[in-house]
């Protein structure tokens, strides 16, 4: 279960706020109401890390790999010249 703590209440409860995180999921840190912060387990940490890929095999497995792009870049005037 998410739980949120206001931030001393985690201060004060640090081994019971990283216990929930490792056994029943992310825990999530507030200050003054808004969230700020977030404890997960390491195990949920390291999944979260291993499902990012890299940039290049991103843009290389894209299904726009073979459309021919204009990458050309558009040298008229951003704006028009107007009187203020």
């Amino acid at each position: 279960m998410i739980r949120s703590w206001q931030l001393q209440e985690a201060k004060n409860k640090l081994s019971r706020v990283v216990e929930n995180a490792v056994n029943d999921g992310p825990q999530i840190i507030t200050k003054r109401g808004v969230e700020v912060a977030i404890v997960l387990s390491y195990a949920e940490y390291q999944k979260m890390v291993a499902s990012r890929g890299k940039l290049s095999t991103f843009f290389r497995e894209s299904p726009l790999v073979d459309m021919q792009l204009d990458l050309a870049r558009d040298k008229s005037d951003a704006r028009k010249d107007f009187d203020l």
